[in-house]
């Protein structure tokens, strides 16, 4: 018999900001929630009628939380999004005979070894693989693949441990750092596939396969896979678009996810559409709860929820034709001194959202996976390239200023921690001449300040089309660099000025904004030992 949505009583799995979109609806529906979560402080509990905090991977512990609920008050479904658990998920429904997957689906649609080899049962396009654990050696790999190959742990999500590699040393060190980031202690190896990357969600009930938004995906910093936005909706063909769902359906019918939600991430290489991955539940990365709303009209985790309690999801008829862009901002390595312009970005027309991630007195690091990223902002708009402007000028509006002399930064910048990331890449060889010909500085360090401070100017600036990681051009980016620190460009030397040179531009180029204020601020802030640290006694006072 069919359930009734009201007065339901569902429970979440997790409480950061992926479920939010989840607790509201549940909460605007009537509902009454019991949010389990690990963390004590999840900013969902604010939404939660009732509170568990256990480690969501203890599924056997959740359902024996959760058997009491449905003895005493009673509960009708059980729910996550955004999340890796929804085994645990799947696990409860089982166990307490709610709603949902059966548990040995999930299980193959997380295990990312189980997926694959479900995949080639059933012939849905995908990469060769190779399974290891740390008794087998990385050389085995070769056996069967060749390079470049990716380094995945098979049981976690969010890129975490994720790595493109073209080596024998480069696949040791991945395959090692995958260990470290899987609780089965697995991971599997599988031959790179090229081509643009979509992330699609579905709602799937009694079997039918209702699609939820098709975004493009920017993904950067090779060897690493980090997601610095999508735009929704895709701007591929119609027949592109159509081939890539079409496998995406082939995958999600080879798992048997007949019940619930389906998220997919489809590559449309060179020989056609292959599947990445697909999860047993809604995406994060802003996308379900977030971007396919704004761009649509449809609350895809409402229908969701509904499906996790039994009933019937109603309409998923797209209501409007419009784009929603959600692009991420990041930090190189270092201490955060303060963090400004949220406020600004949140007033760029077309903002909907601005997520900031961190805080002042956090290490942050350049980012290796998708949980390393400082904050998000999400536009939404009729017109595409509105969108995006307006989600990228939020981004370059928000400004994370870092402490000077920091060791983090030091190596970041001038000792190649990340040797193949590069905010800056010159294009004209006049501009390239310059710099290499360039002195560190001239004059003394010891009394400086932003008035008696300049760099020296590359000649052909105006040349120079590349952009940085937030979309701002180099002659933007040293605009902003004076804004925040008083120095300013200088076309030539000067005696009564301390002139930077190259030791700038290197972690300028290599950093951004951020390099550059940093460089500046350990000048001019700085005490010596921290000014020591950026400059040696190479630089000529002449």
């Amino acid at each position: 018999m069919m359930s009734s949505p009201e007065s339901k009583t569902i429970a979440i799995l997790g409480g950061g900001v992926m479920q939010l979109p989840a607790l509201r609806s549940a909460k605007q529906m009537n509902w009454t929630v019991i949010l389990v979560d690990g963390n004590n402080k999840a900013e969902g509990r604010k939404y939660a009628d009732y509170f568990e905090h256990i480690d969501l991977k203890a599924k056997e512990t959740i359902a024996g939380a959760l058997r009491k609920y449905k003895n005493d008050r009673g509960l009708d479904g059980v729910f996550t999004a955004g999340t890796d658990f929804s085994t645990s998920v799947a696990w409860v429904a089982e166990q307490l005979d709610l709603p949902g997957i059966p548990y040995r689906v999930a299980v193959n649609a997380t295990d990312k070894v189980k997926m694959r080899q479900v995949f080639k049962k059933y012939h849905i396009p995908g990469p060769e693989f190779v399974m290891l654990t740390p008794e087998l050696k990385a050389e085995q790999v070769l056996e069967r693949l060749s390079f470049p190959l990716v380094v995945k742990p098979v049981d976690n999500m969010g890129a975490r441990g994720v790595r493109k590699v073209t080596t024998l040393s480069e696949l040791k060190q991945a395959v090692q750092a995958g260990f470290s980031h899987s609780r089965s202690q697995k991971v599997i190896v599988e031959q790179y596939m090229a081509g643009p990357e979509f992330s699609i969600d579905a709602i799937v009930y009694n079997g039918e396969i209702t699609i939820c938004g098709v975004a493009d995906r920017i993904i950067c910093f090779d060897p690493y896979f980090i997601e610095m936005g999508h735009t929704m909706p895709t701007k591929y063909s119609k027949a592109e678009v159509a081939s890539v769902v079409r496998v995406f359906k082939m995958g999600i019918n080879a798992l048997g996810i007949a019940c619930g939600a389906a998220k997919g991430d489809i590559k449309l290489s060179k020989n056609g559409p292959v599947v990445g991955e697909i999860a047993a539940r809604l995406s994060g990365g802003y996308m379900s709860g977030w971007t396919y709303p704004y761009s649509s009209g449809v609350d895809v985790t409402r229908a969701a929820l509904l499906i996790a309690i039994g009933s019937d999801p109603g309409s998923l008829s797209v209501k409007n034709h419009g784009t929603s862009a959600e692009r991420a901002f990041i930090s190189i390595p270092g201490i955060i001194d303060n963090i400004t312009g949220t406020d600004d970005a949140a007033a760029v027309q077309g903002i909907m959202d601005v997520f900031v991630r961190v805080t002042p007195g956090e290490k942050v690091s350049f980012p290796r996976n998708n949980v390393e990223k400082c904050g998000n902002v999400i536009s939404k708009h009729h017109d595409r390239e509105m969108a995006v402007s307006s989600a990228e000028k939020a981004t370059q509006r928000i400004f994370i200023r870092l402490k000077p002399g920091t060791e983090e930064t030091e190596r970041f910048l001038f000792r190649d921690s990340f040797p193949s990331i590069s905010c800056f890449t010159l294009e004209d060889q006049k501009n390239k001449d310059a710099l290499d010909s360039m002195k560190e500085f001239w004059g003394s360090p010891e009394k400086l300040c932003a008035e008696t401070c300049a760099v020296l100017k590359l000649p052909f600036l105006h040349h120079e089309n590349t952009r940085d990681w937030h979309g701002m051009t180099i002659l933007q980016a040293l605009s902003e660099v004076a804004e925040w620190t008083g120095v300013h460009l200088a076309d030539r030397i000067s005696d009564n000025k301390f002139i930077l040179g190259n030791k700038f531009w290197k972690a300028f180029l290599k950093g951004g904004v951020q390099a550059g204020v940093y460089v500046i601020d350990t000048l001019l802030r700085g005490n010596v030992s921290k000014k020591a640290l950026l400059y040696s006694r190479r630089g000529d006072k002449d």
